[in-house]
């Protein structure tokens, strides 16, 4: 098996040979699935946005073979990083295979991450490229990136966003005094060149850690870990060609892109509709132009969604499953809503950016889905929950939510002092979350866990007032 990417940790070769004969992993990159899937089903509608924009499966992979070409041509190589800040828009799925198909490396940045958190991630990784808007909602990213390429020695090319109607200076063709070069990223347009074998076992990209209370830390996903965890998360959710996602909730957060989000529908067949924003106004007319089947959301935006019902003008007929998760728990009041509200099932849902996902079952019982985060998606999801001490709790005693499997990290990147604290030293992740487990199985996550450290001696584990770190 090819090394990963310098930085990373990779799984111990048994648990490689364990995933590999499990079927897990199964040796194809995201961007050449994303051939597959155009051959099989071209003529569909892969994504949408808003009234107009329509663009089928044989179109998307034609729009990345040709923008793919035109980052190579515009200087991106193998291996370089680049950072990903983009809305809910066709632009960000291309950009990301696009970066994939030329094996670079895509930094998925939530578009409301200002100058220090992006400026760190781009000194973490050295991130040479740089794909944002000209503007967006009032803030100048391109100003944004130039100071950053003014501060270091790494970007270098930054690629603008114009959404329609909007037009930069000199086209957006420019280079500014410290070197770093800005072209329109709608002019990555050239004819599709012959592109490099890759190893699904290498970083696809990086998602950032949901943590908020310090600097993002680099998440790894490869191409056979992401790949599994969208394509049974959609086995799951019984994701066919007939289904409709609604990403509602920002392109780059894990339960967005694959869980199953965005890759999930497109690996069946499906249609993906791009919310910019998830106030119910916009997604509920969404829903019921576009004929919704699925969609994600938090708590707070399912509240939302409930609140403005009574007045909505919207059919919600189309719908069959809500998935609700994030960095809160799902109230009961609410949850109790969510079904007779609007007329389809609810998923609790529990998923971090670093890999672990529990989902609960569409068959669980009203009790089930109510009150718990479900069961791990893997079968080779190994969970723990321990005390402080990092012994193993009965069912029913809350404590730390130990994890490893098939889609689990076994490291940030470039973050060796903080591993050591975060991993146990049999590869098991410590979520950072406080759960227990229930006599069926099911998990019921809590909180966060406050006050701790690794290793014995940790203080003594309890429940904090605020949301859980790590949620997806």
């Amino acid at each position: 098996m090819p090394s990963m990417l310098a930085g990373c940790t990779p799984w111990p070769e048994e648990f490689v040979d364990r995933y590999w004969a499990a079927g897990h992993w199964r040796g194809n990159t995201l961007d050449n699935l994303l051939r597959g899937w155009a051959q099989q089903y071209g003529p569909r509608t892969a994504l949408v946005h808003g009234g107009g924009t329509r663009i089928t499966y044989a179109g998307l992979n034609r729009r990345v073979d040709r923008m793919a070409a035109g980052f190579r041509l515009r200087g991106l190589r193998p291996g370089q990083r680049a950072v990903v800040q983009l809305p809910n828009v066709p632009e960000f799925v291309t950009t990301v295979f696009a970066l994939m198909r030329i094996g670079a490396v895509p930094v998925l940045c939530p578009v409301s991450h200002r100058a220090s958190e992006v400026a760190h991630v781009v000194r973490i990784t050295e991130a040479v490229g740089y794909v944002g808007p000209s503007t967006y909602r009032g803030f100048d990213h391109t100003a944004m990136a130039a100071d950053i390429a003014a501060q270091g020695p790494f970007l270098r090319r930054v690629f603008t966003f114009e959404a329609p109607g909007e037009s930069s200076p000199n086209g957006g063709f420019s280079t500014d005094p410290a070197g770093c070069h800005y072209f329109p990223l709608g002019s990555l347009d050239s004819p599709p060149g012959p592109t490099p074998a890759q190893s699904a076992d290498q970083v696809a990209f990086f998602l950032l850690s949901g943590a908020a209370t310090e600097a993002p830390r680099l998440v790894p996903r490869t191409h056979n870990d992401y790949a599994y965890q969208a394509r049974a998360a959609a086995e799951l959710v019984s994701l066919t060609e007939k289904d409709v996602y609604l990403a509602a909730l920002p392109v780059e957060s894990s339960l967005a892109f694959g869980c199953p989000g965005i890759v999930g529908t497109l690996s069946v067949g499906g249609t993906v509709v791009l919310a910019e924003n998830p106030d119910p106004a916009e997604c509920l007319a969404a829903i019921a132009r576009e004929r919704v089947t699925i969609t994600s959301v938090t708590p707070s935006v399912a509240q939302d969604w409930l609140d403005v019902l009574p007045t909505a003008q919207a059919d919600l007929s189309s719908l069959r499953l809500v998935q609700v998760g994030g960095a809160a728990p799902l109230p009961r009041a609410t949850a109790e809503r969510m079904g007779p509200e609007l007329g389809c099932r609810l998923q609790q849902v529990f998923g971090m950016a670093e890999g672990l996902l529990t989902l609960t079952r569409p068959t669980d019982p009203d009790g089930t889905v109510l009150t718990a985060q479900g069961r791990p998606l893997s079968p080779d999801d190994e969970i723990r929950i321990v005390d402080a001490d990092g012994k193993d709790v009965p069912d029913g005693e809350s404590g730390e939510l130990l994890a490893r499997g098939p889609y689990t990290l076994r490291g940030y990147y470039r973050a060796p002092d903080h591993n050591a604290r975060s991993f146990t030293a049999d590869g098991y992740f410590r979520t950072g979350a406080l759960a227990r487990r229930t006599p069926e199985g099911n998990l019921v996550v809590t909180g966060p866990l406050t006050g701790t450290a690794a290793g014995p001696g940790r203080s003594r584990l309890r429940r904090a007032a605020g949301p859980w770190p790590g949620t997806c």
